[in-house]
């Protein structure tokens, strides 16, 4: 079980640039200092906002572009537990994945949940509920959960070595 608030862009097509701008790609940046930069040219405030409202609600297409892994990464080291999108760019679904940030898709969820809701996510059994409204997304198949679980990929797979 995920919990945590609403933040809310009821935007559609925020792609990996605006998630983490392209000029930061090739600098190293701490992860502890990514929050800094997620979304920067959005909402300069979206660091400050993550660490309170920890459940990202976008439109459409969130994650286009390129396949740059910060975009995903950014937005985990800036405290965000989870996205529910209307829909969301394959790669971009995957590299959250690989790094623990489950990504939901329902155009329902993100019509219906509002800003600072707070937000109860079941990924086992593919339910978002938030006071009485109850929207049902797609379970994450055992294989994906557990990546989730083990906090991405690379975690992952040290545990399954040892």
């Amino acid at each position: 079980m995920i919990s945590g608030r609403v933040l809310k862009y009821d935007l559609d097509n925020i792609n990996t640039d605006v998630l983490w701008p392209g000029k930061y790609t090739y600098v190293r940046i701490p992860p502890e200092e990514m929050y800094r930069h997620a979304m920067e040219t959005l909402d300069p405030e979206f660091g400050r906002k993550a660490r309170h409202s920890n459940i990202l609600v976008v439109g459409h297409n969130f994650g286009c572009g390129s396949s740059r892994e910060q975009a995903a990464e950014c937005l985990k080291h800036s405290g965000i537990k989870a996205v529910i999108a209307a829909s969301a760019a394959r790669i971009f679904f995957r590299n959250s994945i690989n790094l623990g940030l489950p990504v939901l898709e329902s155009p329902e969820a993100a019509a219906g949940l509002e800003p600072d809701q707070e937000v109860h996510i079941d990924l086992e059994r593919g339910s978002i509920v938030s006071g009485t409204s109850r929207f049902l997304v797609k379970p994450f198949p055992p294989r994906l959960l557990e990546l989730i679980l083990d906090g991405g990929l690379i975690n992952h797979l040290r545990k399954r070595s040892r």
